[in-house]
């Protein structure tokens, strides 16, 4: 019997649409600044924390977040924006998952 050849299927069509390039420079503007910069965003869980958004460049954190309940992604995202930003100005870091150390005793 004789083999047939099978045609071969080309790549397919990306199902992800892209988005629209007028609104992207507005949306989450320092979490762009910051990936183009050579920084970096994870979000996800962080035992015993659900769902955390950390910002941080290579020699400097900038944002842990913790997600609120009730609070969508988007909302998380913005505020991440907003916290980067807020470190970046202010040289602080905002932290929502480590306690705050206690004050140290002077001598």
């Amino acid at each position: 019997m004789e083999s047939r050849k099978r045609a071969r299927r080309g790549t397919a069509p990306s199902r992800v649409a892209a988005s629209a390039k007028t609104s992207e420079a507005a949306f989450l503007p320092s979490i762009a600044a910051l990936i183009d910069d050579g920084g970096q965003i994870s979000i996800g869980a962080l035992p015993p924390i659900q769902c955390a958004a950390v910002a941080n460049t290579d020699y400097n954190c900038l944002a842990m977040l913790q997600r609120r309940p009730a609070e969508t992604l988007r909302q998380l995202l913005e505020r991440l924006d907003a916290a980067i930003e807020r470190a970046l100005e202010s040289v602080e870091v905002i932290d929502e998952i480590n306690p705050p150390s206690p004050p140290a005793k002077k001598r």
